[in-house]
């Protein structure tokens, strides 16, 4: 073989090597932005979850407002739906389907669910304290030990009522299995429950407390923060699908959430407003709720750490869950120390 021969073979191999080379890349590239496309797939759509109770007005306002719609568009986001839930645990089984994003729901709930599988975590508090044990009218009340023997409608197991109020009995010595009957409810079912003297006594968030009271048939005489002080009540909990693909949207929905708190905070007569409005309750007997409750709208969740994990060891004990939760289990604070950059 000559020089020429030489050359023009090593050409062309040259060439076969380096085509072969190029579609090797050109696959491995398109592969590899199919698989980022997958992972970062465009959604227009976004459900959230709330219940009926003050605690959660911040979901409310920024909606009535338009403030989701507003702020999200720029992400792509073109609907919001939401769904209503009466208390924690049918929103936690709603979640774990898919069926909700986003949800503002107690804490406690998001403990049980995330024992059971539940890919999601707490990217912002909603409120601290804000709930009422409720006594009828005719009963004593001096301490704890009064509630022995009584009949106390709440929340369903797992919630955060059911835990609070199970925890503080322990502590005062009634056992919550053996002496006392504790029925779980809704909270529509439970000011029934109490109106119609079928339960002694109900624990249950704001403002049903001062609608029991406005009827007559009932006083408040525990709040929670004096069964723990500055407990963590609920929460803004993100599936983990939402922060791992598209965490812009998740940072707006803190900043938005973060917006509405304080904008309730400084517009408390607006507030209750706007809770009144959607839930078709007195405006009047909403206000006269937050000036008597011992809640707080915060949305900063390292105010609730230490009172959250608190709650995995108390469902743990209780046998709620098989194993206690640890704060990275439950939390992302990525998304709210942003706010502050």
């Amino acid at each position: 073989m000559n020089y020429k021969q030489t050359i023009k073979l090593t050409s062309t191999l040259f060439f076969v090597f380096a085509l072969v080379a190029a579609v090797f890349i050109s696959g491995c590239t398109e592969q590899t932005a199919e698989q980022d496309g997958e992972q970062a797939e465009t959604i227009t759509e976004l459900t959230f979850g709330y219940q009926p109770s003050t605690h959660q007005i911040a979901y409310i306002t920024a909606r009535d407002k338009g403030w989701w719609a507003e702020d999200l568009e720029p992400y792509g986001i073109v609907e919001i739906d939401d769904k209503l839930f009466p208390t924690g645990a049918p929103e936690m089984q709603s979640m774990l389907a898919g069926d909700i994003d986003v949800a503002y729901v107690g804490a406690a709930p998001v403990i049980s669910a995330l024992a059971s599988g539940l890919d999601a975590k707490i990217v912002a508090a909603v409120q601290i304290q804000g709930s009422d044990i409720v006594l009828r009218t005719e009963l004593p009340y001096e301490s704890p030990e009064d509630l022995r023997g009584l009949k106390i409608a709440t929340f369903p197991p797992g919630t955060i009522q059911d835990t609070l109020l199970k925890n503080w009995l322990k502590e005062n010595g009634i056992d919550p299995e053996e002496d006392v009957e504790i029925l779980g409810m809704s909270p529509g079912d439970a000011m029934t429950a109490i109106s119609a003297g079928q339960v002694d006594a109900v624990f249950l968030p704001h403002p049903a407390p001062s609608m029991i009271e406005s009827e007559g048939t009932g006083r408040s005489v525990v709040s929670s923060g004096e069964m723990l002080q500055d407990h963590a009540c609920c929460v803004v909990a993100v599936s983990g699908e939402l922060i791992r693909e598209h965490p812009d949207i998740v940072q707006q929905i803190v900043e938005t959430h973060a917006r509405a708190t304080e904008y309730n905070s400084d517009n408390l007569d607006e507030a209750a407003q706007i809770y009144a409005d959607d839930q078709d309750w007195d405006v009047e007997l909403v206000k006269q709720s937050l000036n008597e409750w011992d809640g707080t709208w915060v949305a900063d969740p390292n105010l609730i750490i230490n009172s959250t994990v608190d709650y995995a060891q108390v469902q743990y004990e209780l046998g709620y869950i098989s194993t206690p939760l640890t704060q990275d289990d439950i939390f992302d604070l990525s998304f709210y120390e942003a706010l502050d950059q």
